[in-house]
């Protein structure tokens, strides 16, 4: 698929690119060599190829979200300089 210099202005244009004519031309060659390469794509028959959105098999891990004491907490809100209010240090407003 060849790219005429002028396709070339408009997707310089729609993407903000400022192009010189030297530009212009040099893309042009590169662009149509690309859209060459992905239209070889459509030649290969994938009749029987099941769609995959990832090969490698690798999933999510998620933890359980769990509370754990560990019996610090009244230590900890003891050495804290800042004020306790209902098992908490206040802090001031962040808003």
């Amino acid at each position: 698929m060849k790219l005429s210099q002028e396709e070339v202005r408009k997707i310089a244009k729609l993407a903000r690119l400022g192009l010189t004519d030297a530009e212009v031309a040099k893309f042009s060659v590169q662009l149509s060599d690309i859209l060459s390469h992905a239209k070889m794509l459509e030649e290969i028959n994938t009749d029987n190829v099941e769609p995959s959105s990832q090969i490698t098999g690798l999933k999510n891990v998620i933890f359980k979200d769990e509370i754990n004491e560990y019996g610090y907490s009244e230590k900890l809100l003891k050495e804290s300089p800042q004020q306790i209010h209902n098992n908490m240090i206040k802090v001031k407003n962040v808003f």
